[in-house]
């Protein structure tokens, strides 16, 4: 027997084929667990999370605020940038960058929301079986 012909003799042509349906809790969407090995931006290495979510706390937010100044208030002039970096202390550098990573992480927040709610509904009007009523 060819191999082509051993592979396609067990297909079964006449039966649907199976989908499988994603696996959807009905929990809400402040109820999920937060898990920080899934984080796609962030390194977090296993039993030193708070220790880096503490680095991330204080250096992310000070190099947004970096950049922020850099692009926006000197436009991307380097004699400018050193003139008002230089001005400018650590503790405003850093709220500025909070402010901005802030102000995403809660629009990113916002969105995964409304995500997770959308998937629900169609999640649950497709399960949901339609009534019929009987005549009587």
């Amino acid at each position: 027997m060819d191999p082509i012909e051993a592979v396609t003799s067990n297909i079964d042509y006449g039966k649907p084929a199976k989908r499988r349906k994603k696996n959807i809790r009905n929990t809400s969407f402040g109820q999920q667990e937060v898990n920080l090995q899934k984080t796609p931006f962030l390194f977090f290495p296993p039993g030193k999370e708070m220790l880096f979510l503490a680095i991330y706390f204080i250096t992310l937010p000070y190099i947004v605020g970096l950049v922020f100044l850099f692009f926006y208030i000197s436009n991307g002039s380097a004699s400018i940038f050193g003139d008002v970096s230089t001005d400018s202390n650590f503790f405003l550098i850093w709220i500025i960058g909070y402010e901005m990573l802030a102000a995403f992480i809660l629009l990113m927040i916002t969105k995964s929301a409304i995500m997770f709610t959308i998937r629900n509904s169609k999640h649950k009007s497709a399960q949901k079986p339609t009534k019929r009523y009987k005549r009587y």
